[in-house]
C-alpha cells in the first residue's frame, strides 16, 4: 500500500469531533507510520476570530438558554434561513482551503464536524475538484447541515442513522456503519486490581465515574450532593474537565463529603478510570458514549441537552444502555435501585457491549487508505 496523506479536520480544541480525528490518526498510524497526516481545526485556520466568538456564544447558549439551542437545531426553517449565510461564508474560505490542499495535496480529506465539511463541499463544487470527502458522524442523529452530494462517504454510528440519512437523500451506497472513532486505548485489557492499587481504592466497593464531558459541564454539583445519600458504601471519581472553577470548587469542599471521592481535572486516563467503575454518570458526547460503551459501563444521563445528546440519550435508553434522570436530585435513588439488582447492572452491561463498536476507529483508518483523489 502505497503512503497516504490525510487531512482530518474538526473544530474546538476541547471536543468530541477533536477525540474523532486523534483517535482515527493513531488508529492509521498503528497500521503504518509512513502516512502523513495533518489533523487541522478547521475552523481556527479559517476564522479563528470568529472561532472564539461563536464558540462563546454556542457555550452561553448551552448553559443558559438549551430551549433556544433545541429551536435551532436541525430545525427546517432554520436551515433554510441560514443557507445563503453559509454559502457566503464557504465561498470566503475556498480560496484558503485551495492553499491549504495545493500546499499539502492530500489524498482524502476527513471531517468530524458539519462547518469543515461543508466547507470542503463546497470547494470541491467550486474547483470542480475530486478529492474524496468522508463524513464521520460522532452522533445519533445525523442533522440537515451534514448532508452534501460532493460528500464520498459518510461514516455513521449505528444503522438507525444511516436509514435517517438515506431519508434525508444520502445514497445508501455512500453509508459505511462503522461506529463512532476513539481512543484505541480504550481496547486495551488492562489489569483491574492494579488500578484500584494505583488510584488507592477498593476493589469490593462500587465505584461511580461523574463526568461533565471535556469542559465540567452539567448539574455535577446536585448530583454529588445526591450521591450522599447513597446507603451503599460508594466510591466516587469525578473529572471536572477544563472547568477549573468547579474543580476548585470540589476542591474546597472534599472535607465535608462522607464519600470516598477522587477529584480529577482534565486528563488522558479515562480508559483506566472507566475500567474500574460500575457506573458512569456522564455528559452523553457521542465519543464519550463510544468509549463507555466498549468498556460495557451502565450510563446514567441527567438532564441531556436538545439536540445531539438527547438524540445520543434516546439511543441508549430505547438499547438498554443507558438510564435518563430529569431530576439530579434523584440519582441516588437511581443509583440504589442499580447497586441493589446486579442481574438488572449485568443485563445494562450486556446491552451497552452488544451496540459497541469496539474497533471503530481501525475500521474507518483502513476504509481511509483505499481511498484514492
Amino acid at each position: 500500500m502505497s503512503s497516504k496523506r490525510i487531512i482530518l479536520m474538526y473544530i474546538s480544541e476541547v471536543s468530541g469531533h477533536h477525540s474523532a480525528t486523534m483517535a482515527i490518526e493513531k488508529a492509521i498510524k498503528q497500521i503504518s507510520a509512513r502516512h502523513e497526516i495533518l489533523n487541522i481545526n478547521a475552523f481556527n485556520y479559517t476564522n479563528p476570530v470568529s472561532e472564539k466568538v461563536i464558540n462563546h456564544l454556542y457555550m452561553g447558549v448551552i448553559k443558559r438558554a438549551p430551549q433556544l439551542w433545541e429551536y435551532l437545531y436541525d430545525n427546517p426553517a432554520v436551515v433554510k434561513r441560514v443557507e445563503k449565510i453559509k454559502k457566503v461564508v464557504h465561498k470566503f474560505n475556498s480560496p484558503k482551503l485551495k492553499l491549504l490542499f495545493d500546499k499539502f495535496k492530500p489524498d482524502v480529506v476527513v471531517c468530524t464536524q458539519a462547518f469543515p465539511c461543508g466547507m470542503v463541499s463546497d470547494y470541491k463544487k467550486t474547483f470542480h475538484s475530486r478529492l474524496p470527502l468522508v463524513a464521520v458522524l460522532t452522533d445519533y442523529i445525523p442533522h440537515s447541515y451534514w448532508v452534501h452530494n460532493e460528500v464520498d462517504y459518510y461514516i455513521t454510528p449505528s444503522r438507525g442513522v444511516s436509514l435517517m440519512l438515506v431519508q434525508k437523500g444520502v445514497s445508501p451506497e455512500k453509508i459505511k456503519p462503522l461506529g463512532i472513532p476513539f481512543d484505541p486505548k480504550f481496547n486495551e485489557a488492562l489489569d483491574k486490581n492494579a488500578l484500584f492499587q494505583k488510584f488507592s481504592l477498593t476493589p469490593s466497593k462500587p465505584v461511580i465515574l461523574i463526568m461533565g464531558g471535556g469542559q465540567g459541564l452539567g448539574p455535577m454539583k446536585t448530583v454529588i450532593r445526591s450521591l450522599e445519600k447513597v446507603k451503599e458504601d460508594i466510591q466516587e471519581i469525578i473529572i471536572t474537565g477544563t472547568n477549573k472553577k468547579l474543580y476548585n470548587f470540589f476542591k474546597k469542599s472534599l472535607k465535608k463529603y462522607k464519600k470516598k471521592i477522587l477529584l480529577f481535572g482534565f486528563v488522558d486516563n479515562i480508559h483506566e478510570l472507566m475500567c474500574i467503575s460500575d457506573v458512569i454518570i456522564t455528559k452523553p458526547g457521542g465519543v464519550t458514549v463510544a468509549e463507555a460503551l466498549a468498556k460495557g459501563i451502565p450510563m446514567i444521563i441527567i438532564k441531556p441537552i436538545p439536540g445531539q445528546e438527547a438524540s445520543n440519550t434516546a439511543y441508549l435508553v430505547q438499547e438498554g444502555a443507558g438510564v435518563k434522570i430529569d431530576d439530579p436530585q434523584q440519582t441516588n435513588l437511581i443509583i440504589e435501585q442499580l447497586l441493589d439488582n446486579p442481574i438488572n447492572l449485568n443485563k445494562i452491561r450486556k446491552s451497552a457491549l452488544r451496540i459497541s463498536n469496539p474497533n471503530a476507529s481501525s475500521d474507518i483508518a483502513k476504509l481511509l487508505l483505499t481511498l484514492d483523489g
